[in-house]
Parts: C-alpha cells; structure tokens; sequence
C-alpha cells in the first residue's frame, strides 16, 4: 500500500475528543446525541454535524463537505462519538478520509475494510491513550 497523505501527531489525535465536545452544542443541550467532526492536520475544526445517531452526523457531515465543495477529503481526519462501525469506514473512505478516530470500539469488518483500503483506524480513544487498528505510518 502506497504511503502518502496527511499524518496527524499522536499528542494532537488525544487531544481532539475533548475538541470536539467543547463545539457540541446539542450535546449541552440533551447530553444524549453523537457527532462528527473534520479535522485539519493542524487541528483546525473543518466541520461538525450532531444526530441522535453516529450514521446521521457522519452522513450530514460529509454532505455538508460536497455542498461545500471541499471533497474529496484528503487531508482531514473524521472522529466520531461512538463506536467505529463498518459503514462509518465505508463512507469515509469513499469521500477520500484517510483516517477515521472514533472514541469506541471497532466492529472486525471496520477494521479489515480499513485495512483493505489503506485508511488509518484509531479507536478507544480516551485520554492520552487509542489504539491503532489500521495505517500506523499517519500517526507520528
């Protein structure tokens, strides 16, 4: 598999869960609802959709991407709320997002897509800890 594209620095990676909270602003609001959030190699917030389900906020996140006219996506990272299922690598790698951190547990078929398409999948993540799954060499 080629290695080219974005890396993100681990210390930046454990620091977006706590990014990503502080711009939920529904989530103050009910203390029940997943989001999704694009991320720049910098840590730039590119973007952020809310949903009572993590499918909905990615769907609504990258279709505010492709209103936007800023996929594909290449150079960002996706985090999500929850768990990384397999529809969440599914839809990410086809809007071209090399990396995908959820806070929750992989599914096994996320982890053998991601695998199979060379995305980087970081999950468990918490704190100053997160597992790599898939695509090591974009974390530094």
């Amino acid at each position: 598999m080629r290695q080219s594209g974005p890396q993100f620095s681990a210390d930046l990676i454990c620091r977006l869960p706590d990014l990503l909270r502080r711009a939920q602003e529904n989530f103050d609001r009910t203390g029940g609802i997943h989001a999704a959030a694009l991320f720049s190699t910098e840590g730039e917030l590119l973007g952020l959709r809310e949903d009572v389900g993590r499918h909905n906020a990615v769907d609504k996140l990258i279709g505010f991407a492709l209103r936007d006219g800023t996929v594909p996506l290449q150079d960002s990272l996706i985090l999500v709320s929850g768990r990384a299922g397999f529809e969440l690598v599914q839809k990410s790698v086809m809007a071209a997002i090399p990396i995908l951190a959820a806070v929750g547990a992989p599914s096994s078929l996320a982890v053998e897509t991601a695998q199979r398409f060379g995305m980087t999948l970081v999950d468990f993540l918490r704190g100053e800890r997160f597992n790599i799954y898939s695509g090591g060499w974009r974390i530094r």
